[in-house]
């Protein structure tokens, strides 16, 4: 991957929160590169302020015009980008593609917590990966290496993200038709977070006994619903318009067609903590289809250890899915992700997923991770370098 950008001009558009880009280009320059990066924001200029930087504070409609005269006096060769749902760099791909310059895409790892994702041309549902089982069983990885452990990054992603909502609060002026793909808003943000920590504190003690129950009692007489982020840019690769609108369909089915005595299980998402409660919703359709009594709503029980006592899983395409298929446990998809194939998935109707959810091909899912390691996923983290990595990244580059 690395070895396809040394020595090229290259242009940086939006990167993860904090300073990983910087980092990136000095990388890329220590190999011959000669790198270029697009600010759109006072939080994009906060941590990358280096030569040949260039600040676009113009509307979403200029963009197109300016990208393709930046490509053309650059002679750029080759453009890295962070997510390819972003308003910037949905223009931004189909441009490169005109020109003949190849997009490279980073994002949060297929495989957690030990890798991010590097792919050309998209990730998730716009990646290029076959989606036929046969290209890839038998694939045994040249990389026989474990991967380092990326410890806890979290703090440092949190202290990146409160700087990034300050400078972009305190300069906003200086990007005045910028939007971002979720708020900045300090005061607000801070309200979230905080509501976060009462509500972590509240579940520890509230949800204290259920671990043992769902893993002692309920073992195996559960299915579990694995639920994303509210502004998670992955449900542009379903056909739900946002979380509540999936939960009624999830709830519905299982009331039509579950086994009477089978519970379902619905997670919330650890960073959405603050942002949203489902509830009212859940107890609500529970009452209206006679269900109430089988439905359990948490949120900070230890998911690897809830897949594991499930009958099976239903999400629309997170990651979690790959941890499931990891522990053979049958996996329901309602959206479009790059490891939704025969043989892992389950490829029936969500009302039949109940009756018979099937089983997973393990030596499907260890050829599947085997090539995934080999050609888009790279050691390490964008938030904290790996200790043993002497490189100004911290990654450990293949």
């Amino acid at each position: 991957m690395l070895d396809e950008l040394v020595g090229r001009r290259v242009l940086l558009l939006q990167g993860p929160v904090g300073p990983f880009f910087r980092r990136f280009a000095e990388e890329l320059e220590s190999h011959g590169a000669k790198v270029f990066k697009v600010n759109f924001n006072a939080g994009d200029a906060l941590f990358y302020l280096g030569k040949r930087a260039h600040f676009f504070a113009k509307p979403l409609s200029a963009w197109p015009e300016y990208l393709e005269r930046l490509i053309a006096e650059n002679r750029i060769e080759a453009v890295c980008l962070f997510g390819d749902r972003r308003p910037f760099h949905k223009v931004a791909l189909p441009i490169c593609e005109r020109a003949g310059v190849p997009a490279f895409v980073f994002e949060e790892g297929y495989l957690r917590p030990d890798y991010i994702t590097m792919e050309r041309g998209g990730v998730n549902g716009s990646s290029p990966m076959s989606r036929d089982p046969d290209f890839y069983r038998g694939f045994v990885s040249a990389r026989q290496e474990r991967p380092l452990a990326v410890h806890n990054s979290f703090l440092p992603f949190a202290l990146y993200s409160v700087l990034n909502a300050l400078a972009h609060s305190a300069l906003w002026w200086a990007y005045p038709a910028y939007k971002h793909h979720r708020s900045l808003n300090v005061i607000t943000e801070a309200v979230h977070w905080g509501r976060s920590g009462w509500r972590k504190l509240d579940y520890r003690f509230s949800e204290r006994e259920m671990l043992e129950r769902l893993s002692g009692p309920l073992s195996r007489r559960y299915f579990l619903v694995a639920l994303q982020v509210h502004l998670d840019a992955q449900l542009e690769h379903t056909r739900y318009r946002d979380i509540a609108e999936f939960l009624d369909e999830v709830i519905a089915s299982f009331a039509r067609n579950a086994e009477p005595d089978a519970r379902l299980v619905i997670k919330h998402h650890p960073l959405d903590r603050g942002y949203r409660n489902y509830g009212e919703r859940i107890a609500a359709l529970g009452r209206a289809l006679e269900v109430e009594d089988r439905l359990i709503y948490v949120h900070d029980v230890h998911l690897p250890t809830l897949i594991k006592h499930a009958l099976g899983v239903v999400m629309m395409n997170s990651t979690v899915g790959l941890s499931a298929l990891f522990h053979g446990t049958p996996v329901k998809l309602l959206g479009k992700a790059v490891y939704d194939l025969p043989g892992l998935t389950y490829q029936g109707s969500l009302d039949e997923f109940w009756k018979n959810p099937g089983s997973v091909d393990p030596e499907l899912y260890q050829a599947l991770v085997a090539w995934m390691v080999d050609h888009n996923q790279l050691n390490g983290s964008f938030y904290r370098r790996l200790a043993k990595v002497d490189t100004p990244t911290g990654v450990r580059w293949p």
